[in-house]
């Protein structure tokens, strides 16, 4: 029942049962209709009293529910508007400390030199192109702002381009705390660990991995030239670099013959896709949040590629590791006697000065990295240097006698490693080629400090810094006539009182390319052992290459040159 017959009913009367159903009760909260008892009527025919059967009160609520429950109902809500309020309130305030910290910065900024823009909205939006003219814009920025000056990528994306040793030595030499790349206290330790394996006495192991590679492009070449008759053949050089390259790391790092030139491989064509699918999602802005790019065609096929480089990587980790705990660290030391170690085996056994070592992933993610980044620049510094000498036959041929007069009288044509210091005219051309046309043409650094200048002014914290490489190769306070190719730049008396900062085309300081003397090795051999076999000339039927920077500097259509075997040279 949904309620109970009013007490003050007879005995008999309170025994029946309600005489109807009452409705339910209203909704919690509300007031229940108050009941009144009836006035009991005189029985006509016995002049008594009768009582007539009261309806069935509606239920009443508890008055102490009701009133917690309006209570809580009135605390929620209060409770809800002061955390919303607080929410607004720390909203505010960080907006505030944000717009108050942008206005210093601008204040900081100011001091820089602003090129033309669009307008206030858009800044410098889409003035800077990865294209020929994108390039010759650069030379007009660093000729006008000799140190650097201010961009405005959006009204809150300021990015300082720095030009000259003024300004980026500061950036240079300031340590890893004080730059934002990776992960300070973790870079520090790899790099630490890494270093050794980029030691003098361990490169010199490579020179022999350096000739081969290079002799299996020079027979291509050489067959291709046959089959022309013998003369000048044709040929696009970058291409067939980068698989030398890939050649030679994947020998070096692996200790794996994968005949690359020669034969397609799975691994090396993954590492060419995704060489070619990242500079894709550069230019696609849409593509740049990686949850949408994932779910692109391309994004999928970065994903394949990814998984065929990491799962070889990881393979051969796995087994060195696995025979390195099952032989014992000298009994794997005395297998490896009599042949050389190569980077994995190398990054194995090192260790840091609380003797850790690095992990599985650790080692597979370095060798990944030295594999994806260290072909294509080594390839794009090899390919304009064969450009730029091709054009200038003078210095051409006086890298050839001094390649020449060096293997005289030899059994072997191989560059060995104590050959390398005998090159110094064709290591001034190559410095040469890579100040002209370096392989990375900016680096970019974001400051988690504030850093002053000499001159008074303060880059400050949190602003990008774009480091541009070929700005400062261009610079006309630091090289006259910098579009000239003169590798008597870089001769000892010409090098005097010029500052380290001019030449960067590895970055410099604590971050600069630890490869760097890995790449200058395998640069001059192959360009040794190239200039010995064959003559480079340009085709001048061909318009001049229009540069294009992405990952790499490369040539809109390749670079093309003619390659003429010299005569009686098998």
């Amino acid at each position: 029942m949904w309620g109970r017959c009013h007490q003050d009913m007879s005995g008999q009367e309170a025994t029946r049962t309600c005489q109807r159903a009452l409705p339910p009760e209203r909704v919690l909260g509300q007031k229940a209709d108050p009941v009144t008892p009836s006035v009991a009527p005189r029985d006509p025919a016995g002049d008594t009293a009768y009582t007539r059967p009261l309806p069935c009160p509606q239920p009443v609520p508890r008055s102490g529910s009701m009133a917690v429950a309006t209570a809580l109902g009135s605390l929620g809500a209060v409770a809800l508007g002061t955390f919303v309020v607080a929410l607004l309130l720390q909203w505010l305030w960080h907006a505030l400390v944000a717009v108050a910290r942008f206005r210093d910065t601008c204040r900081q900024l100011n001091k820089f030199p602003i090129p033309p823009w669009r307008n206030w909205l858009l800044g410098h939006t889409g003035m800077g192109q990865s294209t020929e003219e994108g390039l010759q814009h650069v030379d007009s920025l660093v000729a006008r702002y000799r140190h650097g000056c201010l961009w405005w990528g959006l009204p809150w994306l300021p990015v300082l381009r720095l030009f000259h040793p003024s300004t980026l030595r500061p950036l240079l030499s300031a340590s890893g705390e004080g730059l934002l790349l990776s992960g300070g206290e973790r870079w520090a330790r790899h790099r630490r660990l890494l270093t050794p394996a980029f030691h003098g006495d361990v490169l010199r192991n490579y020179l022999g991995i350096f000739n081969q590679s290079t002799r299996v492009l020079l027979a291509k070449w050489g067959a291709a030239a046959a089959a022309a008759g013998g003369g000048p053949v044709e040929l696009e050089v970058l291409q067939p670099l980068s698989l030398l390259t890939l050649d030679t790391l994947q020998k070096c790092i692996f200790s794996h013959e994968s005949h690359c030139q020669e034969r397609p491989s799975k691994y090396i064509q993954a590492i060419l896709e995704l060489s070619s699918l990242v500079v894709r999602r550069q230019f696609r802005p849409l593509l740049h949040p990686w949850w949408l790019y994932s779910l692109s065609s391309d994004g999928r096929r970065f994903a394949r590629a990814c998984a065929t480089v990491h799962a070889f990587t990881a393979d051969v980790v796995q087994r060195r590791r696995h025979a390195l705990t099952c032989l014992g660290h000298q009994a794997w030391l005395d297998g490896h006697q009599g042949r050389s170690m190569d980077f994995i085996d190398l990054l194995l056994l090192t260790k840091d000065e609380n003797g850790h070592t690095l992990s599985d992933e650790d080692i597979a993610a370095e060798a990944d990295t030295f594999m994806f980044e260290g072909h294509d620049t080594t390839a794009s510094g090899l390919a304009w240097l064969f450009y730029n000498l091709a054009g200038h036959p003078e210095h051409q041929e006086r890298c050839r006698q001094e390649v020449q007069e060096l293997l005289a009288g030899r059994d072997t044509a191989d560059i060995e490693w104590e050959d390398l210091s005998q090159l110094p005219f064709t290591t001034m051309c190559i410095k040469e080629s890579l100040r002209l046309h370096p392989p990375v043409t900016a680096v970019s650094r974001r400051c988690t400090e504030d850093i002053p200048l000499r001159d008074g002014r303060v880059i400050p914290k949190g602003v990008i810094c774009l480091m541009s490489i070929y700005g400062t190769h261009h610079n006309p306070d630091l090289w006259p006539e910098p579009e000239v190719f003169n590798p008597l730049r870089f001769s000892p008396e010409n090098s005097k009182g010029r500052s380290p900062s001019s030449f960067i085309p590895f970055s410099a300081g604590p971050r600069n390319c630890i490869g760097q003397s890995f790449a200058m090795a395998e640069m001059k051999v192959v360009v040794a052992l190239t200039l010995s076999r064959f003559v480079l000339r340009r085709d001048t039927a061909r318009p001049p290459p229009r540069r294009k920077p992405e990952l790499i500097l490369r040539a809109e259509d390749g670079l093309w040159l003619l390659l003429e075997p010299l005569v009686g040279v098998a």
